[in-house]
This record gives structure tokens, sequence and C-alpha cells, in this order.
């Protein structure tokens, strides 16, 4: 590879560089080559240009990848605009190490040249309560701009092709340059006559009208992790709408919703149940099956337990989503009070009342007419 095609070796740095290392170098360089200070320089110039392209190839995770996989000629990577100024914000970081955030530049100096990126979409994905505690696979349905089958996603008439935009001759933007106490400043914005993209559709396709889009329904599988919950958000990289005339696309987030469940409850790492047991049960103690999520946990239910006991069932409870471990199954008793005894039921608990020596009502008449009766 030659020094000319290595990034690396245009930068000065190393193929292990990280991003700070790569800035680092670039804002070195650009200072030192910058047009302003070697006037009249082809050289310089050219070298400058390729300085701006090796930033903005390497400062960007995806475009690094690409580059490290394919070299210089690889499907992803961009070329450095007329002006030598980069596809991407590397002007504007340039700026900033200059003269500092809030100078002359307007933002659209750092705009992209071609066609432009689709816009990032939202939609919704309710999930089964199990499906968001232990994770798994669903897929969502939304409509968005796709590219139009009919032209390719050019925006053309088929048989016809774009031609380069006769205002801003292919570079996607006007630029002006005005004098002022630091010199010349240069400002740029997006080109009025072909939006930024550099082109012209003088025969627009019937189908896409020239946007090179058309709205399609497109299924995609989302991998929800474990352990995430109500209101939380996943990125789809590139999974949004489709750029104009055969622009990348944008994003899709997709918030999720979790339909509850008919018994149990999340209360941040841990769930959270009833079980019901009767009085006897809580006196003496029993064992129970508990239907959890995980399948069926026998429960113990100690003698002597109280209402409102929890009983933590350890590790029973939602993934932990940046670590190990899982939180507990809290289960809440409920003892439920006998109601509709018959005679032999009643006999049995007043001569369990009368042997532990506590107070309760008469058979034949209330407590409060014996109260009554004493006062007479």
């Amino acid at each position: 590879m030659a020094a000319a095609d290595d990034y690396y070796q245009v930068l000065g740095v190393s193929r292990n560089a990280t991003e700070p290392e790569i800035k680092r170098a670039y804002l070195r360089l650009a200072r030192e080559l910058h047009p302003d200070a070697n006037q009249g320089d082809p050289a310089n110039e050219e070298r400058f240009k390729l300085v701006n392209l090796a930033y903005e190839t390497l400062r960007d995770p995806e475009r690094r990848r690409q580059y490290d996989m394919f070299g210089a000629g690889g499907p992803r990577q961009g070329a450095a605009d007329p002006f030598g100024f980069g596809a991407g914000n590397g002007f504007g970081d340039l700026f900033d190490a200059f003269f500092g955030s809030g100078g002359g530049f307007t933002s659209a100096s750092a705009a992209r040249r071609g066609p432009r990126r689709g816009e990032d979409v939202e939609a919704v994905l309710e999930l089964d309560f199990a499906v968001a505690i232990f994770g798994g696979e669903e897929q969502i349905n939304v409509r968005l701009p796709s590219a139009c089958s009919t032209c390719n996603g050019s925006g053309a008439r088929p048989g016809t092709t774009p031609t380069t935009c006769s205002v801003c001759r292919g570079a996607g933007e006007v630029r002006q340059v005005r004098q002022s106490i630091l010199g010349q400043m240069v400002t740029a914005s997006p080109c009025s006559r072909c939006g930024g993209t550099g082109e012209e559709i003088s025969s627009p396709c019937p189908d896409c009208r020239g946007d090179g889009r058309r709205t399609v329904e497109q299924s995609f599988v989302v991998d929800v992790p474990a352990g995430v919950d109500e209101g939380s958000t996943l990125r789809l990289t590139g999974r949004g709408a489709g750029g104009v005339r055969g622009g990348p696309p944008g994003d899709l987030y997709v918030h999720l919703r979790v339909r509850p469940h008919p018994r149990i409850t999340r209360q941040g790492a841990d769930l959270r149940t009833t079980v019901h047991v009767s009085m006897t049960q809580a006196a003496l103690g029993t064992q129970l099956i508990l239907d959890t999520l995980d399948g069926q946990e026998e429960l113990t239910i100690p003698p002597g337990t109280q209402g409102g006991r929890e009983i933590r069932l350890r590790g029973k409870g939602v993934p932990h989503l940046q670590g190990r471990g899982r939180g507990d199954l809290v289960v809440d008793v409920a003892v439920d009070t006998p109601t509709g005894l018959n005679k032999a039921q009643e006999d049995l608990l007043r001569a369990l009342a009368a042997e532990r020596g506590e107070v309760v009502a008469d058979a034949d008449a209330g407590l409060l007419s014996k109260i009554r009766g004493a006062f007479k």
C-alpha cells in the first residue's frame, strides 16, 4: 500500500490508534498545512486534502472498519470535496482548533456532499412480560420510505440519468467568501437547486416523482436483550427511512411496551407475586407448588406464618442488563380467614379458642349483647 493510500501513515499514527489520538494528529497537521498558512503551494494543498480525507475515514468507526478491510478503494470510502475540507465534520473540528466554537462559519460548511441520509424513524413494539424478562427475538412491521424499484433509487425516469447541478456544479453546496477582521471567511449552504445532492433530475421517475423512494411495509427482527423494562428504547442502525436518491438510510428507534402479567409484577430487578394460604396452613405450615416464570417451584410456608410475610426465592427475578446474575422473586403471603363455616367446623374453632383462652362471639348472641347484659 502506497503511503498516500495508507491513511494511518498520512496522519502519522499506528493502526491501533484511538479516536483521541487520531484527532490530535489531525489537528496538528491541519494547523501546519492549512491553505491560509501556505498560500500558493499546490503540493501542500493536495496534502491538506489527503489529511482531511484520512481523518474523515478513520474518525468514523464503521468507515474505519471498511477501510481496514478493503483499503482506500473500499465500497464505503468517500472523496474529499473540491475545497479539500473532507466529507464530514472535520472542517468544523479544524475551525474550533483555530478560533474556538461559535465562529463565523455556518453549520452548512460541514454538510456532506451527495444524497442526504434518510430520516430516523420511531416505532413501538409490545412485548410479553416473559420476553421482557428473558429476552428473545421479536418481529416488528413498519412502513418506511425505501428505494424505488422503478428507478433503483436514482429518482430519474428509466432510461435517463441525473445530471450535474447547473448551479453548484456537483458540489452540493454554494460557498461565499467575505472579508472580516480575521481575513477571508467562507460561508456555505446547501444548494437550493439540487437540495445538496449535486445532481438535477430533468426527467423524474413517474412512480416516485424524482424522490428515489417509495413507502413500503418492511419487517425487521428485533433482538430484545434480557431484562429490558417498560419505556426502554432499542436502536436499529440503518433500519430507518432510506435516503433521498440513494442516500444512506437513517436509524430505527424501537420503543418497548410490556404487557402486564396476571400474577407477577416487577420492581426493579425483583419480581413480586402473592400466594394465599388458609388459616390452618399458616398456623401449621405447608408446602405449595408455585408457578413462576422459570416453571414450577416448591414453596415452604413455615408454621406460624403471619399474613404479609415475605419469602424470597433467590435468583428467580430479572436478569441484570449491565452485569451477571438476577434479582429475586418476592412472594407475599396472604392468610385467608375462613368463611361459610358449617356447625362442625364452627364447634372445632370454638373448642380451639377455648383451649387457648381466647374470647370469641357467643354462638347464640353476639359479643356486644353479652357486654350489654353485664351492665344490667
